[in-house]
């Protein structure tokens, strides 16, 4: 992992660079030990940015740091060219290509949800938000959300009572935590969930740090909904990426005239959120089914027995069927190739063809 955690040390290579980057070499690794003609030859790479690359003795001196943080911390470090990477951020173009995970729950549970709002939540975000957790408890999701005052700290504190795993996405380094007001409950979460983030030990509260994690928020749910938000703010954002990546967008209407709700009634009158009545409007907009039981992940398959593309698409089909075309576009690979991996994978008895040109776990 160290040439992994060096490569987003570097200043000015973000994880679109990286992923162009690797994509040519064929791993970090070989990033690091390509010379100035070969790295300028990979779009996007100039003079500039090659020296950046050349010039990485400090970056693996401060990513050696981190690995020795991680490990007396139990933080774990998902890289997205690794199996344990979360497969629905995975297809996001511009995800983190490194997280920093401390936690005990599975991040491709077969169910996620994100409920998200206003850091200025009044008693009905407040009360919405608590139903809406115990409604959609016999569903078993996992609630993510941002950690932050409000609605995200309620849905964290609803989903620990109902017994559901939740992820707070932090803004800052695993071992920062903000508000500090809100350790308490991440102590727990910790237990029976986890805290996740982009940006390595030492990171503060940077204000750009916020809106840029509510991709995470936005990439790691089928669906997200949000209880009350203003006109604007980090609510409506993580609503505007999960449009962007093609998840369900859900809004809680509220009084007209209220400020908390003016951005959840705009959303659903402009057609960019479908209204939240209660959760069997979630369980329509995600299509969970009635059984009310949570579909099976190949939980006991070990990702050494596999490639990384094999586990990966084992991991998608762990959450539902799915149609090639979908495993395609879940797992960024093309469609012939996925086509040869599934076929490999039913010769081994793990995974099989059904009508309508889909695929699904034995």
């Amino acid at each position: 992992m160290l040439p992994e955690v060096a490569l987003t040390l570097l200043p000015g290579i973000g994880p679109l660079l990286t992923r162009q980057l690797i994509s040519y070499a064929g791993s970090a690794q070989a990033v690091l030990s390509a010379p100035m003609a070969k790295l300028q030859k990979v779009p996007g790479v100039g003079p500039a940015v090659a020296k950046t690359l050349l010039s990485h003795t400090a970056a693996l001196r401060q990513a050696e740091d981190i690995l020795r943080r991680a490990e007396k911390a139990g933080v774990r470090l998902l890289y997205y060219t690794r199996p344990d990477y979360p497969t629905r951020l995975r297809p996001v173009p511009d995800a983190p290509v490194l997280l920093y995970y401390q936690g005990t729950t599975e991040l491709n549970a077969p169910r996620t949800l994100a409920v998200v709002g206003t850091r200025q939540a009044t008693d009905y975000g407040r009360d919405q938000t608590e139903r809406l957790i115990r409604g959609v408890a016999p569903y078993q999701p996992l609630i993510i959300s941002g950690l932050a005052y409000g609605i995200d700290i309620v849905a964290h504190r609803a989903a620990l009572q109902e017994g559901l795993p939740t992820i707070g996405v932090m803004a800052t380094g695993p071992d920062q935590m903000y508000p500090a007001a809100h350790r308490r409950t991440a102590e727990k979460m910790l237990e029976h969930g986890g805290l996740l983030t982009e940006y390595p030990f030492g990171t503060g509260p940077d204000k750009y740090n916020f809106p840029a994690r509510n991709r995470i928020i936005a990439g790691l749910s089928d669906g997200t909904v949000v209880v009350e938000a203003a006109r604007k703010g980090g609510a409506l954002i993580t609503a505007e990426l999960a449009q962007d990546y093609d998840r369900e967008v859900l809004a809680v209407p509220g009084n007209l005239g209220a400020p908390a709700s003016e951005g959840c009634n705009h959303l659903i009158r402009s057609n960019r959120a479908s209204i939240y009545t209660g959760p069997e409007d979630i369980e329509q907009a995600l299509n969970w089914d009635n059984a009310l039981h949570p579909t099976r992940l190949p939980a006991a398959l070990d990702p050494a027995d596999f490639t990384p593309e094999e586990f990966s698409l084992l991991t998608i089909l762990g959450s539902s069927e799915k149609q090639i075309d979908e495993l395609s576009w879940q797992a960024q690979l093309p469609v012939h190739q996925v086509a040869s991996l599934l076929l490999g994978l039913e010769f081994r008895g793990l995974v099989k063809a059904l009508p309508g040109k889909k695929f699904a776990l034995v």
